[in-house]
């Protein structure tokens, strides 16, 4: 019996291992953490504009930093994990952005504070490509696409903890003390460090990787530089349309995301209570739509997965961003991320599945985050167009989002179809005569 029959004849959620199990849940751990740790920043960059006596803008630049830099930590960290084996730069990964957000929340200064988070971005970047690929190896292929939008998803987990944080806590915080608020939602990025516990004590190397890597030291045809290796011509073209999906996809994210709490308080008028109520359920949803697609991605393919739903959200883009009513905003905006959010159901598992298994975590995670680093320009680039050339938020968002998904769809739709690899320790990079 195949191992596609046996998996067939029992419940999918029963057809992982424990070790599997274990795995997924420390790349889960610190993803959602991650997340609550970058997106906390989002909803006090106001606060911290007043407190420093800077402008807003200037405040951008540390979130464009934190995106910059964090294709270092996943070049670097895709390498070790390529190498060394995924789970000592996931548990290095966690453990750096937790140290810089702690300190980040202690800054004496401005300039002290764009530096802390221009670190930080260093272990969040390094964090997804270990995750990603320990996640997605030690998953079984007939329920990859599913757990990969789950996985993915949990980015709005974390984002929806920082909402929550913020509204319980941050004016509570501001009256006891000026400038506590901020400082305080900041501190609490220290606590995803306990993440590195559940790794050290439950988590094994994947198999594949484990295998793969016994081959390539056997036969002495080690891959060292994987980075160079997606760029020959045989994955060129895979390559380049993903980082153009990679990049359209944070595009869309922070044209919807980033000046959100700013233009829904200084536009709209709303106190950070009633900002966090969108951000929170809104990323609730993000969650569970990124499951409901992951888990289409199994029906109808990877590439209709995320076409389909990101084709519609271009048409409700206008509806939540074109209206001041309160409760209409909450109802667009609520439709809209029921579809928008397919668009990251499968960045952990179709990115794992399109390179081979020696260059994996190099390629995911180069990939994925030359995208942020596109992502990065979009916060600064509207507070321009909104302040300095006085167009309002509301605009500007609107013409990043539409824009963005309509070049989103085109990448995607020119990517390679993966649904159902099996992922294996054949080496791949190297023609495949050359071993015995």
């Amino acid at each position: 019996m195949s191992a596609t029959t046996r998996g067939s004849a029992v419940p999918w959620w029963r057809e992982p291992t424990k070790d599997q199990w274990y795995a997924y849940i420390a790349a889960w751990l610190g993803w959602t953490l991650d997340a609550f740790d970058f997106t906390v920043f989002l909803l006090i960059m106001a606060p911290i504009a007043q407190y420093f006596h800077v402008p807003l803008i200037d405040v951008t630049a540390i979130f464009t930093i934190t995106l910059i830099m964090r294709l270092t930590g996943a070049t670097a960290s895709g390498w070790l994990a390529d190498r060394l084996g995924r789970r000592a730069p996931l548990m290095i990964s966690i453990l750096w952005y937790s140290i810089c957000n702690l300190l980040a929340g202690l800054a004496p200064t401005f300039m002290f504070l764009f530096v802390v988070r221009a670190l930080l971005g260093i272990g969040m970047g390094a964090e997804w490509p270990a995750g990603a690929a320990l996640a997605m190896e030690s998953w079984p292929a007939r329920s990859r696409g599913f757990m990969s939008g789950i996985l993915q998803g949990s980015w709005g987990l974390g984002f929806a903890l920082s909402a929550a944080a913020y509204g319980l806590l941050y004016s509570p915080l501001e009256a006891w003390h000026p400038g506590w608020g901020w400082r305080g939602m900041l501190v609490l990025g220290v606590l995803p460090a306990l993440a590195c516990v559940w790794v050290r004590m439950y988590v094994k190397e994947p198999e594949v990787w484990a295998e793969n890597k016994k081959i390539q030291d056997t036969s002495q045809k080690q891959v060292s530089l994987p980075l160079f290796e997606i760029f020959r011509p045989k994955y060129l073209f895979n390559t380049l349309t993903g980082c153009l999906w990679m990049a359209a996809n944070f595009w869309v994210y922070y044209s919807m995301w980033a000046m959100l709490g700013t233009y829904l308080q200084k536009e709209l008028g709303w106190t950070p209570a009633e900002v966090a109520v969108p951000v929170f359920w809104g990323n609730i949803l993000s969650f569970a739509a990124c499951g409901f697609w992951g888990a289409v991605s199994e029906k109808v393919g990877r590439r209709w997965a995320l076409m389909i739903p990101t084709f519609i959200a271009i048409f409700i883009a206008p509806l939540y961003l074109t209206t001041n009513d309160p409760t209409m905003f909450m109802v667009w905006f609520m439709l809209m991320l029921c579809f928008v959010s397919g668009k990251d159901a499968l960045n952990p598992g179709w990115l794992s599945e399109r390179f081979p298994t020696e260059v994996r975590a190099t390629a995911a995670g180069f990939v994925y985050h030359q995208g942020a680093v596109w992502g990065a320009f979009v916060a600064p680039v509207l507070t321009w167009f909104a302040v300095n050339q006085g167009m309002g938020f509301a605009r500007p968002m609107l013409y990043a989002t539409v824009g963005s998904l309509i070049i989103y769809v085109i990448s995607v739709y020119l990517g390679p179809e993966t649904r159902g690899k099996e992922m294996t320790a054949e080496l791949e990079i190297f023609e495949r005569e050359e071993y015995p």
